[in-house]
């Protein structure tokens, strides 16, 4: 196995070219090798832009290219199992951006394909692998605030823009596709355990048909999770974590800067104006090199990836119980 891995990008969506290709150069066990666009132009501006030795104007040239160990997959959501598919059956470790899949369904055909090939197949929820998280489940765990009764979080942008691709109904556009299921999946993370059921209520946009506003309950009892996702409302990211005796507070959870230290805050609550809270604070790191240096270890060393298959299905259940109960009024079980 090559110290490090040679990682492939399927197309040039602005997550790659902008946040995770630049991270995953400066990693430790990653090294980007390739780019592929349906458009070669693309591709090879892509590639001189960051620096990558190999341009190509398909996907197929890219996952026949045998230097490439592993594929990054940001295409928009209703490729990602098609191409991830098609990766692992063409010998590549497949490391695929959430949601996996457009259904739950979708994504567990990718099991079958990950047991059959033997690839290492994950979902790119960089969270999972951060620090900042790490700790905060950490004290979690311990009991630092007592038994976890509480999650509650908003995440939200403005976008209106119709061809713009989380704005696409048809291919997995929507709030709770594109940012809900950040709160869903780290409520899990914290809870370690699926929600029973979960109650919704969500506003479509009239000419895009696209979920912009969403509230969610997941009852996780004797736990539960609130959340709020838009993609109309000014932006903002938060979520507090609480039991009887204290709470936890990520200040920007989910884009978490990579260009200075964050933190997180926790609190006995004695003083409401925040006067008995103490700070724990964590170096300057990027999460996208992070992510790619513990997916490429997994390679390295045959073990288990930071968001395995089983989990990524687990979570698009829980999306899916989201958007019925939206639909239908109801409780619903994932």
């Amino acid at each position: 196995m090559p110290k490090k891995i040679r990682w492939g990008v399927l197309g040039v969506a602005a997550i790659a070219t902008k946040k995770v290709i630049p991270a995953m150069k400066k990693g430790e066990r990653t090294e980007i090798v390739a780019i592929a666009s349906r458009e070669l132009s693309k591709a090879r501006d892509a590639a001189a832009q960051l620096g990558i030795p190999n341009a190509y104007g398909s996907y197929e040239e890219l996952l026949a290219d045998r230097s490439v160990d592993a594929v990054y997959n940001p295409l928009p959501n209703h490729l990602h199992v098609p191409w991830s598919a098609k990766a692992a059956e063409a010998g590549k470790h497949v490391l695929c951006e959430k949601p996996i899949a457009l259904t739950a369904d979708e994504a567990e055909s990718l099991i079958k394909v990950r047991d059959a090939t033997g690839v290492k197949i994950g979902e790119a929820f960089m969270v999972y692998t951060h620090p900042e998280w790490l700790r905060a489940r950490e004290l979690v765990r311990s009991g630092e605030i007592g038994e976890l009764r509480a999650i509650t979080s908003t995440f939200s942008y403005f976008n209106r823009d119709a061809k713009n691709i989380r704005n696409i109904l048809e291919i997995g556009g929507g709030g709770v596709m594109d940012i809900g299921c950040y709160p869903i999946t780290m409520s899990r993370f914290f809870f370690e355990r699926e929600p029973a059921r979960v109650a919704a209520l969500i506003d479509r946009d009239p000419e895009m048909g696209t979920d912009r506003l969403s509230s969610a309950m997941l009852d996780f009892a004797p736990g539960q999770c609130v959340f709020t996702c838009s993609t109309q409302l000014v932006p903002f990211q938060r979520m507090q974590i609480f039991g009887p005796r204290g709470r936890i507070e990520i200040e920007i959870p989910y884009n978490i800067p990579p260009d200075r230290p964050s933190r997180i805050v926790i609190d006995d609550g004695s003083q409401l104006g925040g006067a008995s809270a103490r700070v724990e604070e964590f170096p300057t790191t990027n999460q996208y090199t992070i992510q790619g240096d513990v997916f490429s270890k997994a390679i390295q060393e045959d073990g288990e990836v930071p968001v395995p298959l089983e989990n990524a299905v687990a979570n698009m259940r829980v999306i899916e119980a989201v958007l019925r109960s939206g639909a239908t009024g109801r409780w619903e079980q994932p």
